[in-house]
């Protein structure tokens, strides 16, 4: 499963470390994923959501029942 946020689609950055010595290996920053369970009333169930940090104001500032409703659209299976 990769380590992406289910509403805003956010995946793990790459880069370098660079030390003082300037011998740079590489790394990789990932999202801050919180695993999330919302109601849906609508539905009368429960659905469980792997969101990051920013993903959880989305579904807090515009509801769960538009952001599930806007995934189902783009083809995800909630």
């Amino acid at each position: 499963m990769p380590r992406t946020c289910d509403v805003t689609g956010a995946g793990p950055g790459f880069g370098n470390n660079v030390p003082w010595s300037k011998k740079k290996t590489r790394r990789r920053w990932n999202v801050n994923l919180q695993t999330k369970r919302y109601f849906l009333a609508s539905e009368g169930r429960h659905v469980r959501l792997r969101l990051s940090t920013k993903g959880i104001k989305i579904v807090d500032r515009d509801g769960v029942e538009a952001v599930v409703a806007r995934m189902r659209a783009r083809g995800r299976k909630v």
